[in-house]
């Protein structure tokens, strides 16, 4: 089985917002569609144009929606008294955004929609991001490094926001 070597860059922003009001700024910026509801209405595009107007009015201010929110949380403090720190994953992503990588690149689909992880620390809260053009840097792709690097700068730019 060939296997190829993948070599990630990661971001991260530190915050020093509360965990809830991290949550609450990228809440704010990412749409929230009924999933099931979505699922059915891209099925039933039959055109670009149709599929746009699916997706548009799914995404959020920052140009993205959530797909899946995963609270860490509940699995690793389970047991433990007291507060405990957050630790929540987010899945969210743009399907235009992704279509634009596919079309370029079939294994850019391993990569979106992309995940944010938010989690506490005693310095502050962190929002960290896998960058999606190191993840497709291996395949020396031009087109999809393009459209993989406008996608991290607007998940950056959303970082960047929600802990300021």
């Amino acid at each position: 089985m060939p296997t190829k070597q993948i070599t990630l860059e990661r971001v991260s922003v530190i915050s020093r917002k509360s965990f809830q009001n991290v949550l609450a700024a990228l809440d704010e910026a990412v749409g929230h569609p009924d999933m099931n509801a979505f699922r059915k209405s891209v099925a039933a595009a039959t055109t670009l144009s149709e599929l746009e107007r699916v997706i548009q009015p799914a995404i959020g201010p920052s140009g993205f929606m959530e797909f899946i929110r995963i609270d860490h949380g509940e699995v690793v403090y389970k047991g433990k008294a007291g507060g405990r720190p957050g630790i929540v994953r987010l899945v969210i992503g743009n399907p235009l955004i992704m279509k634009q990588m596919v079309q370029h690149l079939p294994d850019a689909g391993s990569y979106a929609p992309v995940t944010i992880l938010v989690d506490e620390r005693p310095d502050g809260v962190h929002l960290s991001y896998d960058q999606v053009a190191s993840l497709l840097a291996p395949y020396g792709n031009m087109e999809a490094s393009k459209v993989a690097r406008e996608l991290d700068a607007k998940v950056e730019a959303l970082l960047a926001s929600a802990a300021s």
